[in-house]
């Protein structure tokens, strides 16, 4: 190779690295050198070669993309499927999960879906493994205790932003509200939570974890009309999953504790 061929690859080079940043394409300007060595080495036609460099931007951006959105989930850390044990929720269909993991359309038509249970039975960690799957799989998903987004809506209330805040939260395709039978029990915290569950009626999914089956959700809404209401909207188009099972964390602490050894045999002296 000449000198001269050799500057004209360099200026080549330096202009190609300048025009990719300006494209915003910093996987291509990583892989392309290498790319190319293989390409002339092998003989790629030209249309292989932009391919491959094509294939390795959009696998780039859909890694960086599931990372962006998996950090604006919340989602707890720890909680998937993969470590979540069917075993000790015998009544939850691993297939069932995995097929609304994959979104077999509820996600498109706006469905919900509703774990019920007493405090340690998994339905949190549940309702995070689905949510990290359905990430994985290319949707929006927000998770959160309910007491904390009401308490974001009322400041938006506050500040005549509501309505706002709430479009806002159409960019998710699945809010997870956690912890529902933690709402208070007023007029101010009850009727945003309504209103949320109305705005996304038949349009974006939730998910939603309580404590209380829904005959006692007249703790959580002041009004037997609004309890109706949003028990109404939350079921119609929902898959319910009924976690009555002992509690995660007591089976865990029992599972830790020292075996005690059995007491030591006597031996009765006869006379």
């Amino acid at each position: 190779m000449t000198a001269t061929t050799t500057n004209a690859a360099a200026t080549d080079a330096g202009r190609l690295a300048l025009m990719l940043g300006e494209l915003r394409l910093p996987t291509i300007a990583r892989a392309w050198p290498d790319l190319a060595e293989v390409a002339n080495r092998e003989g790629w036609p030209a249309a292989r070669f932009l391919a491959a460099l094509l294939e390795h931007e959009l696998a780039d951006r859909a890694r960086r993309r599931i990372e962006r959105h998996l950090f604006e989930a919340r989602l707890p850390p720890g909680k998937t499927l993969d470590s979540f044990d069917f075993t000790a929720v015998p009544m939850v269909s691993r297939a069932h999960v995995l097929a609304l993991a994959a979104n077999d359309g509820w996600l498109d038509a706006g469905h919900h879906i509703l774990c019920f249970g007493p405090p340690g039975s998994g339905k949190s960690h549940l309702a995070a493994g689905l949510g990290h799957a359905l990430v994985e799989n290319g949707f929006r998903v927000l998770f959160t205790r309910t007491t904390d987004l009401v308490q974001r809506l009322q400041v938006a209330r506050q500040a005549l932003a509501l309505e706002a805040a709430i479009a806002k939260l159409d960019k998710y395709h699945l809010l997870v509200l956690d912890d529902l039978a933690y709402v208070q029990k007023s007029q101010a915290e009850t009727s945003v939570l309504f209103e949320l569950i109305a705005a996304r009626y038949e349009r974006r999914s939730m998910l939603i974890t309580a404590n209380q089956p829904f005959k006692e959700w007249g703790s959580i809404f002041p009004e037997p009309a609004m309890t109706l209401a949003a028990v109404d909207r939350l079921v119609h188009h929902s898959v319910i999953f009924e976690m009555n099972v002992d509690s995660y964390r007591r089976r865990a602490a029992n599972a830790r504790k020292p075996k005690q050894a059995p007491p030591p045999a006597t031996i009765n002296a006869t006379t």
